[in-house]
């Protein structure tokens, strides 16, 4: 059913001000004014209801039937087929002696706009490990470290409209200096994580925080025995694969490129950003660092995950260990 958006009645209102004026005898004077629109309004809903009854009262689509200039379905055809031979609007345009501008708009009507539609989407590969600690994901994230009070992340940046300059009591202005890395490691059967905050993500940083995972995934009753890294000189580095191979854990890279392949992790630091990193505004680095622990263990054993049926991460070790027993 077409309602435009500002109109004053409804189709049922429409009916009610028509069969006032057909049915109880109203002039259309008081039929109008009583329904607070023009008269010309409802001598047009009278007008259609006659010819066309119930289905005169509605909204008629605000587009014309007939469009004597548009593109004919010939040429969008040939349009579509330049395009997919890669083609740019420009090179189709002056192939087929067309306007840019007319072969743009037909490109986008098309969603042929873009390069990257002309391939077919690739198809979804979802994959979950059988048990804990068979394939364990790794990551860094990033955050600017904070001194002096929230950056513009959390008030915007300084000296605009919606942002006014901000400045502390001294009239300095509160910044992010340097930066600070969060490593992550997730269990991508259950879902169980482990974060540490540290300076870099160095070498030394990623082996010191492989074994801390490893020994926090075991007091859970989870073996790690393999990781899934990308490609940063930290993973890349013979001291990293020495410390894998005295851990007794296998190291996997993912695809260059490719993020996707390490994807639970990928998406965990999307929710660790947005619910803690960027909860709330944080004095400083240590305090946001505090509020971790709380959160990491709020996420494991207290909030719904969409993918686990919307139980926490921790009620899947549970069920590990019953099937084992």
């Amino acid at each position: 059913m077409h309602v435009h958006a500002r109109a004053p009645l409804s189709p049922i209102g429409r009916r009610r001000v028509v069969d006032r004026v057909c049915d109880e005898g109203w002039s259309v004077t008081a039929a109008a004014e009583a329904a607070g629109v023009s008269e010309r309004s409802v001598y047009r809903w009278l007008a259609r209801f006659r010819e066309h009854g119930q289905p005169g009262l509605v909204d008629r689509p605000p587009v014309p039937r007939r469009v004597p200039g548009r593109t004919s379905a010939k040429r969008v055809r040939a349009i579509c087929e330049l395009r997919q031979l890669r083609l740019t609007g420009a090179e189709i345009a002056e192939r087929l002696s067309m306007p840019l501008s007319t072969v743009s708009a037909v490109l986008r009507r098309e969603g042929l706009g873009k390069r990257s539609r002309l391939a077919p989407p690739e198809p979804v590969n979802r994959y979950e490990r059988a048990r804990p600690g068979e394939l364990v994901h790794i990551d860094v994230k990033k955050l600017g470290r904070i001194e002096g009070g929230p950056g513009k992340r959390i008030l915007g940046r300084p000296g605009t409209r919606r942002s006014p300059r901000r400045t502390d009591a001294a009239g300095v202005r509160r910044a992010v200096v340097g930066w600070e890395c969060v490593h992550v490691a997730v269990d991508d059967f259950s879902r169980l994580a482990f974060v540490e905050v540290l300076p870099d993500q160095t070498a030394m940083s990623a082996i010191g925080f492989l074994e801390r995972a490893v020994s926090f995934f075991a007091s859970h009753g989870i073996r790690v025995q393999r990781v899934m890294t990308d490609n940063g000189s930290a993973y890349v580095s013979q001291a990293h694969r020495i410390a894998c191979q005295r851990l007794g854990v296998r190291h996997l890279r993912t695809r260059a490129y490719r993020p996707r392949t390490n994807g639970k992790a990928e998406r965990f630091i999307q929710t660790l950003t947005h619910r803690w990193a960027y909860a709330r505004a944080y004095r400083s680095s240590t305090e946001r660092a505090a509020a971790l622990t709380s959160w990491v263990d709020h996420y494991n054993f207290k909030r719904p995950h969409g993918s686990l049926s919307h139980k926490p991460p921790g009620s899947r070790l549970t069920k590990a260990a019953g099937n084992d027993t």
